[in-house]
C-alpha cells in the first residue's frame, strides 16, 4: 500500500470519509482496492508470534476474502514467498481461492493482476513471488515441495478417507521450511473433523495458533437480505445454524452412533448416479397433531451406495396433510416404494395413505426393538461409506447425532422421528431380503 493511501486506511472514519472525497476518480479506483479500507478488523491478520492464524467463522462472513488479502499482502511485500494454496481439489482451489469473487485475481486492480497459469497450477506476482495449488486429496503432492508461507481453505471439508486431511496438513508442515518466518493462514467453516479438532487444541497448549471467529452476520451489509432471510428459515434453531451461520464448533455427544465427522465424510462429492431403487420413509406421529411426521426420501444407486436425497419431514400435521406430503414426495421421486411404520396403528396408516393416493406402493413395517437399537446397523452402513447424502440435512442430521449406544436419545425434540424415518428407508433399501440393485423402469 503506498505510503498516502495507508494513512488514509487508518485514519478515523469521518476524516476517512473526507480525505476519500477529495480524491479524483482514479485514485478512488485505487483506494477501492486498500483492504485495510474495507476489511472488518477480524478480517485481519492478528498481532504476535503465531505460526498459523485460523480463521473460524459461519458461511458468507469474508473468510475468503481475508485469506486472499493476506496471501496478496505476503507476495507484495516478499519477492521471494513461496506460497502453497491448498483446497479440498484443485477444481475448488481454481474456482474458490483464485479466480473466485473474492479469490486472489479479484482482488487485485485490472492493471496489476498476477499470473495464472492454469496449466501449472501456478500464480505468478509481477514482483517474482509465486504461489502454486495443491489438492488435499493428493497428500504426496506436498511431499518435497518447499514453501515459505500457505493458505489453507475449507480445511473442515478436505478429504477424511485414508487420512488424506491429515496427512496433506502434515506434509505441508514439513515442507514449509523457507524464509525467516513461514507461516500459514487457514480458513474454514467449523466442523469438528480431526484437523480441525487438532489446530483448536494448539491454541492453548502450543501458543502458536491464532483464531479469529465469527457469524454470517457479521458481513450482512455485503449481503443479499434473501440469502438471510432464506438461511434463517432454513436452518434457524438447529445445530447446524450454529455450525453454519454462528460460526461455532459443534462438539459431538459421548457415545452417538453418528458423528459431525462422519456425516461430513458422507456428503455426495459430485453428480449423484440414476437411482435402481427410490423409497419414501414414513414414522408416522403418534397423535393427531403436534408431534413430528418423519418422511425420507433415499435412493440406492447402481454403484450400491445408497443416498439420502430429501428431507419432507412434517410438524404439526394433521394426518391427511402428511399422507399428502408423503404421496407428493413418491411422485415427485418416482419413488418404487412407500415404507410406513405401522405400530402407531396399521390400518389407519394405510387408509390415511390411500385416502392421499391409492396408488401408492405401500409396505408397512413393524418394529419389534427400539429406535436406536434399529439404526445401529445403518450406522454402520455410513461408518462402511455406504451411504451418501446429497446435500445438507439440518434437523435430521441433529436427531441422528443425538442417537447413543445403549438406547437413549440426546437430540432435539421428544423423538428422532425423521431419524427414524431413515433407519427405515436405509433398511429397506440396503439391509433388507432384496437389496441387491436391478434396472428400474422409468
Amino acid at each position: 500500500m503506498s505510503a498516502p493511501f495507508e494513512w488514509i486506511a487508518t485514519a478515523p472514519p469521518e476524516a476517512r470519509r473526507k480525505l476519500v472525497s477529495q480524491l479524483s476518480q482514479r485514485e478512488k479506483n485505487s483506494f477501492a482496492f486498500i483492504w485495510p479500507y474495507a476489511a472488518r478488523p477480524e478480517q485481519l491478520p492478528p498481532p504476535g508470534d503465531w505460526r498459523i492464524w485460523m480463521t473460524m467463522a459461519g458461511r458468507g462472513f469474508g473468510k475468503t476474502r481475508a485469506g486472499a488479502e493476506w496471501v496478496r499482502m505476503i507476495a507484495d511485500r516478499n519477492p521471494d514467498a513461496r506460497i502453497a494454496l491448498v483446497s479440498s481439489s484443485l477444481a475448488e482451489a481454481r474456482a474458490v481461492m483464485v479466480e473466485g469473487e473474492s479469490g486472489l485475481l479479484s482482488i487485485y486492480p485490472p492493471a496489476a493482476q498476477p499470473r495464472f497459469e492454469p496449466s501449472r497450477r501456478r500464480i505468478r506476482f509481477a514482483n517474482g513471488a509465486q504461489a502454486q495449488l495443491f489438492s488435499a486429496a493428493e497428500p504426496e503432492s506436498l511431499r518435497g515441495p518447499q514453501h515459505s508461507h500457505a493458505w489453507c481453505d475449507e480445511i473442515g471439508k478436505w478429504p477424511l478417507a485414508h487420512e488424506r486431511a491429515t496427512r496433506c496438513w502434515d506434509n505441508l508442515l514439513l515442507g514449509l521450511r523457507l524464509g525467516d518466518d513461514p507461516r500459514i493462514a487457514v480458513t474454514t467453516t467449523p466442523r469438528a473433523v480431526p484437523l480441525v479438532q487438532r489446530l483448536i487444541a494448539q491454541i492453548d497448549s502450543t501458543g502458536d495458533v491464532a483464531i479469529s471467529r465469527g457469524a454470517t452476520s457479521a458481513n450482512a451489509a455485503n449481503l443479499p437480505q434473501r440469502f438471510l432471510d432464506a438461511i434463517a428459515s432454513e436452518f434457524g434453531g438447529t445445530q447446524l445454524a450454529r455450525q453454519e451461520i454462528d460460526g461455532e464448533l459443534i462438539k459431538d455427544i459421548e457415545g452417538a452412533l453418528w458423528t459431525r465427522a462422519l456425516l461430513e465424510q458422507a456428503r455426495e462429492p459430485g453428480v449423484a448416479p440414476a437411482p435402481v431403487r427410490v423409497v419414501v420413509a414414513v414414522d408416522p406421529p403418534v397423535s393427531a397433531t403436534g408431534d413430528e411426521c418423519g418422511i425420507i426420501v433415499a435412493a440406492l444407486g447402481d454403484d450400491g451406495i445408497a443416498r439420502v436425497l430429501a428431507d419432507c419431514s412434517a410438524s404439526g400435521a394433521a394426518p391427511a396433510e402428511w399422507a399428502r406430503k408423503v404421496a407428493d414426495a413418491a411422485r415427485e421421486w418416482n419413488a418404487d416404494r412407500v415404507v410406513a411404520e405401522a405400530n402407531q396403528g396399521g390400518a389407519m396408516v394405510e387408509s390415511v395413505l390411500r385416502a392421499a393416493d391409492r396408488a401408492l406402493p405401500i409396505r408397512l413395517v413393524h418394529a419389534s426393538r427400539g429406535k436406536v437399537a434399529r439404526a445401529e446397523p445403518v450406522a454402520a452402513l455410513y461408518a462402511a461409506g455406504r451411504v451418501r447424502h446429497v446435500g445438507m440435512f439440518a434437523r435430521l442430521e441433529d436427531q441422528l447425532c443425538g442417537l447413543l449406544v445403549g438406547g437413549t436419545y440426546a437430540g432435539p425434540g421428544r423423538s428422532p422421528d425423521r431419524a427414524d424415518a431413515l433407519v427405515w428407508g436405509l433398511s429397506e433399501l440396503m439391509l433388507g431380503p432384496n437389496t441387491r440393485p436391478s434396472v428400474r423402469p422409468i
